[in-house]
């Protein structure tokens, strides 16, 4: 039996964070050179009453609206979310009450930050080829926006706010789901962390380790050292070629860094997709936002081979190959 990736939808919030907006706040930190180095133009934000069971509930009524799924059907729930609604309990438990989900249907939240989807397609993928699930909701959401603290001009600029909702079965429509890679080095979990709000640190009220801490230089290099070795695994697996590869669609961390680690794994332009500008870095949305996009703007043809690969807080890295039916 094989596992396919059949859909995807998402839902983005309605308020925007643009250059200009934090522009004028640090005039040092100018459009131009926002856009030039980061890549991104605008950012979709969260209301201020809007949180990750919100999001998530509203992608997966979008996918159902838009390709006519039967929700009765879907028999395993999977949340991917570093942002819960509340400590306990799963912030998936309130989505299948939210969607009106069979009781009988398997709730859980996966605690990912951008390599989220991959695992998340890595967990449907086994549930549906051992029988334990027959069609299996994934949903990314994140409200980094929650967690970054007003004055932090280099996070402002990355992150966005999204949510998607995809459907992983055994029936051969959309992206055959083929040969994954992970890896973990929690060695490296300070250097994008909340050091408050768990068991370890309690929240504090408006305390630097309060809000979202990346150090930039660290991550960038731990991306250019992991990437091209993840690649090169899940290449070596899948007995294939980076030639035989059609398209890549990394984690949309920024312009700078995709652009850096393509540059050095030899990727072609024209095989490296990168669509954040109007939206920012949605943390584990990325991905599936930057499939659905390239869906329905028909980049996509029957045999085309799509190397995914996610990577960031964790440290956590993982990779996968699609093959478009």
């Amino acid at each position: 039996m094989n596992a396919y990736l059949n859909y995807i939808s998402y839902y983005l919030p309605e308020k925007l964070l643009t250059n200009e907006m934090i522009s004028s706040s640090f005039p040092e930190w100018g459009v131009d050179k926002i856009a030039d180095k980061i890549g991104i133009k605008s950012r979709c934000i969260a209301a201020e009453d809007e949180f990750v069971s919100d999001m998530a509930t509203k992608a997966a009524q979008n996918l159902f609206e838009e390709y006519q799924i039967d929700k009765s059907s879907i028999d395993f729930l999977i949340l991917c979310t570093q942002n819960p609604d509340y400590k306990l309990p799963t912030t998936a438990c309130i989505v299948q009450n939210n969607l009106g989900l069979n009781t009988n249907t398997g709730a859980l939240d996966i605690n990912l930050g951008c390599s989220g989807f991959v695992y998340g397609l890595g967990m449907a993928k086994s549930m549906v080829i051992a029988g334990m699930a027959k069609k299996v909701l994934l949903i990314t959401a994140d409200v980094y926006s929650k967690i970054i603290a007003p004055d932090d001009k280099s996070n402002l600029t990355i992150f966005g706010d999204a949510a998607t909702a995809s459907i992983i079965s055994s029936e051969s429509i959309g992206f055959k789901i083929n040969d994954f890679e992970f890896g973990t080095d929690g060695s490296g979990a300070d250097k994008l962390i909340v050091k408050n709000g768990g068991a370890r640190n309690p929240l504090l009220e408006n305390t630097e380790n309060d809000f979202l801490y990346m150090n930039g230089a660290e991550i960038f290099s731990f991306t250019n050292e992991a990437v091209p070795k993840l690649l090169n695994v899940v290449l070596s697996k899948s007995n294939l070629s980076l030639e035989e590869i059609d398209f890549l669609v990394f984690h949309q961390a920024n312009k700078f860094m995709l652009n850096t680690i393509r540059k050095k794994i030899g990727i072609p332009v024209e095989k490296f997709i990168i669509d954040m500008e109007d939206i920012g870095n949605t943390v584990s949305s990325t991905i599936p936002i930057a499939l659905k996009r390239s869906i329905s703007k028909n980049i996509f043809t029957k045999g085309n081979k799509i190397l995914l690969a996610g990577f960031g807080v964790g440290l956590s890295w993982a990779a996968n190959i699609l093959v478009y039916e």
